[in-house]
């Protein structure tokens, strides 16, 4: 597809979604593609009691290829946020070669409207349990000095992969908590490594040379999940330890946090 139909097709979701907080266009890139966000709920509810946000990247070669598809909800549980995932990916295969975001958008209002009714087997997981497949990495930064564009960055990123965590700022202290499935924290590990994310002391662009992976590991089963990805400061630490402690990750910040104030 080129450029200008891939445009055109993104103008008329613009259009199509144009509510407040319905639509964002993410990315436009020569490699990439073109990266864009929809918020959408079970159809016919003006208030709906289940929001998702779908968050799409196309390829240069879609739509002859299917785009890549995250699904992210606080009023869905992470297994039927996967399994939503799992049937848009299968229906985007019978749509191969036509624009299909639209499609693909009303097929998840219907799906969330079939689930509101009772229709779909309700899945019965507590929502703040992590699955299987479930992986924790803990990251620390040595400075940011363009805070703001890293911190969007990041906040990126964490969408892009459907990774929930928190981006925590104490005093000096930078961390990166990341849960999600553990080829997307290796891949959001391969950007946060070669992308040239901050600027020098010069104001040039550099990659983040001073990173360092405090923890990697699979989700214990006692461990809580974030919903969101969402940036805080803390004042103290006492309050940096009791985020840790609420996701009951308290062993983590024993063994790696609270060591570096020792």
């Amino acid at each position: 597809m080129s450029d200008y139909v891939a445009m055109e097709e993104v103008s008329a979701l613009a259009a199509i979604y144009c509510e407040k907080g319905e639509f964002e266009l993410l990315q436009t890139s020569e490699i990439d593609g073109i990266t864009l966000r929809i918020q959408t709920c079970a159809k016919g509810h003006l208030e709906p009691d289940k929001k998702v946000t779908l968050t799409f990247n196309l390829p240069t070669t879609y739509p002859t290829c299917p785009p890549n598809i995250c699904v992210a909800s606080e009023d869905l549980t992470r297994a039927q946020c996967e399994d939503l995932k799992r049937k848009l990916m299968e229906y985007a295969q019978e749509l191969i070669c036509e624009p299909m975001i639209h499609e693909l958008v009303l097929w998840t209002q219907q799906s969330l409207e079939n689930t509101r009714n009772g229709l779909d087997v309700p899945d019965t997981a507590p929502k703040d349990k992590l699955d299987d497949r479930t992986w924790t990495a803990l990251l620390q930064l040595d400075h940011m000095r363009s805070k703001t564009k890293y911190v969007r960055t990041v906040e990126k990123w964490a969408s892009d992969f459907c990774l929930t965590g928190r981006l925590m700022f104490m005093g000096k202290l930078i961390l990166i908590l990341l849960q999600g499935e553990k080829d997307n924290i290796k891949e959001y590990l391969i950007l946060q490594k070669t992308s040239k994310v901050d600027v020098d002391s010069c104001g040039k662009k550099c990659k983040e040379k001073m990173i360092s992976v405090l923890h990697e590991a699979k989700a214990q089963p006692e461990q809580l999940r974030f919903d969101t990805f969402e940036v805080h400061e803390y004042s103290s630490l006492n309050d940096l330890q009791r985020e840790f402690e609420a996701a009951r990750l308290g062993h983590i910040f024993t063994d790696l946090v609270l060591t570096q104030f020792r």
